[in-house]
């Protein structure tokens, strides 16, 4: 049963997981379907939203920019020109930023992305013819040109790096801004005569397919990083979904657990009251006190009902003590108590079943250990678990080896080794588990409910030991049961007097 319900709980957790995959992957798809740059079409509105903002970002910059520009010009250009020149520029880039105000405003669901793309590379385009007006400027009459071309080559530059800069997630915006610029630079400078001004023209464009590439790459990192939020978000999601759907089963599961107290509560009394009824009748009967009975077939039921009793209310009681101890309401009541004396306790009273079936039990104890600090009644019942189990499963003529004695951290424990079928190796965890029964063990020993070794195994866990099963087939099975050296009570020191106390209290 647990690796069938290990298996189903894999199998649905698989199923879960394949059904997330699949909604995501046709999520992905329709959204990329519908969207305008080949992604998620939300990306799209978060690309042209960052557009928007780093255009408003360089509400400043540019006009900076503008007036280092126009004041260099002046050097070679009339002051009216250049103004008039800047105007242009500014007013272009005012009505960018209002632009972008406008659509940094609306909700997303509104805003209609395709037609704002194309509002803003068309904004884009007029910033960009209107930046090449300045270097398709002559200079005035009687002005030295030295430097001239120099000033043109290097606003070119500056301009395209801006723009491309600015426009990186809108990759058609960028193109749409700075192409007119290099184009102007190209045709001011494509000069068939002068090879050097040809070159100039080369590397303008040179350096336009440079700016784009690294606008590419900018574009590709702002996309890998909202790819990456997207993500993020769908896992805090889905961890919120999960904490709630934790948080409903944590709730049934305490709702179980008080259901499951409240019928132990009262199932306790419930079954233990006609069963101490029906021991106490049949044993009556069995022993004829109130007169012999004379049918031999009624004694056999009789008897048979006693121990059908008995073997039914100790496996009420292992249940209620299992219930108890996984539902944290098993207290322990400790005191000091010898392990030694307790084992042998146990072995007296196991010795009888062991004699009946022609099993030798040798022992092998540590004396003068000193006490543990535990429950009496716990290791008790752990120690006769673990005897009761030994000679269930030793057949007849096999042997039971008991030991006690020191662990290598200073703890002590009890080893009971037996000669019985074994357990095979994948099968010890199922023994350890409630109800849980080996396979070997079944066929050729007498029929238990699998709850003597998950009783022992709770009980040590609060006594913080340990429970280890060492088992091979055809060669039998040992357990150990482990108490750590903090629950082992040191020996105090003996209390010396001072001789002047003592002398003063014999004067």
């Amino acid at each position: 049963m647990p690796n069938s319900d290990t298996d189903k709980t894999t199998a649905n957790r698989e199923r879960a997981e394949h059904r997330r995959s699949v909604s995501r992957a046709v999520r992905a798809e329709r959204e990329r379907l519908t969207s305008t740059s080949g992604t998620r079409h939300a990306f799209d509105y978060e690309l042209v939203l960052t557009f928007a903002r780093n255009r408003m970002s360089a509400a400043y910059a540019v006009p900076l920019l503008v007036a280092i520009v126009g004041v260099t010009a002046t050097l070679w250009i009339a002051v009216p020109v250049v103004v008039a020149w800047a105007s242009v520029v500014l007013a272009a880039h005012v009505a960018m930023l209002a632009l972008c105000r406008r659509f940094t405003k609306l909700p997303a669901a509104t805003a209609g992305i395709k037609r704002w793309t194309r509002h803003f590379v068309a904004a884009e385009f007029i910033g960009g013819v209107a930046w090449a007006g300045v270097l398709l400027l002559t200079p005035a009459p009687n002005t030295p040109i030295a430097g001239f071309e120099i000033f043109q080559f290097a606003t070119m530059l500056i301009v395209v790096s801006v723009v491309t800069m600015l426009a990186s997630t809108l990759p058609v915006a960028a193109v749409a801004g700075s192409v007119p610029v290099t184009l102007a630079l190209a045709a001011v400078f494509v000069r068939p005569d002068d090879l050097l001004f040809l070159a100039l023209s080369i590397m303008a464009v040179g350096a336009q397919f440079f700016f784009l590439v690294l606008a590419s790459r900018l574009y590709q990192a702002t996309l890998t990083m909202l790819e990456y939020r997207a993500e993020k978000d769908l896992l805090i999601a889905e961890l919120g979904t999960a904490k709630s759907i934790s948080d409903e089963s944590r709730r049934r599961a305490e709702e179980a657990n008080l259901a499951k107290s409240r019928f132990l509560a009262t199932m306790s009394h419930e079954l233990r009251t006609p069963l101490n009824a029906i021991l106490g009748f049949s044993e009556v009967m069995k022993k004829q006190v109130l007169g012999p009975i004379e049918n031999a077939t009624y004694r056999d039921y009789v008897n048979d009902i006693h121990a059908s009793g008995e073997h039914l209310l100790n496996l009420i009681n292992e249940i209620l003590d299992l219930s108890r101890i996984e539902a944290g309401r098993h207290e322990l009541y400790e005191e000091p108590v010898n392990l030694v004396n307790l084992v042998e306790e146990c072995r007296h009273l196991m010795q009888l079943r062991a004699y009946n079936k022609g099993i030798v039990v040798t022992e092998q104890y540590e004396r003068g250990m000193p006490r543990l600090w535990a429950d009496d009644r716990a290791v008790r019942q752990v120690t006769l678990n673990l005897l009761s189990n030994a000679i269930k499963f030793t057949p007849s003529g096999g042997e039971i080896a008991i030991q006690v004695g020191w662990t290598a951290n200073g703890g002590q424990f009890l080893s009971i080794r037996d000669t019985g079928p074994g357990i095979p190796p994948e099968e010890i965890p199922i023994v350890l588990s409630p109800f849980g029964q080996g396979s070997i063990a079944i066929k050729s020993a007498e029929q238990g409910a699998g709850l003597g070794l998950p009783i022992v195994q709770a009980l040590m866990r609060m006594h913080d030991g340990t429970l280890e099963l060492k088992s091979r087939l055809r060669e039998g099975t040992e357990v150990i049961a482990v108490f750590p050296q903090s629950r082992v009570m040191e020996a105090l020191p003996p209390i010396t007097e001072d001789p002047k106390r003592r002398w003063l209290r014999a004067g």
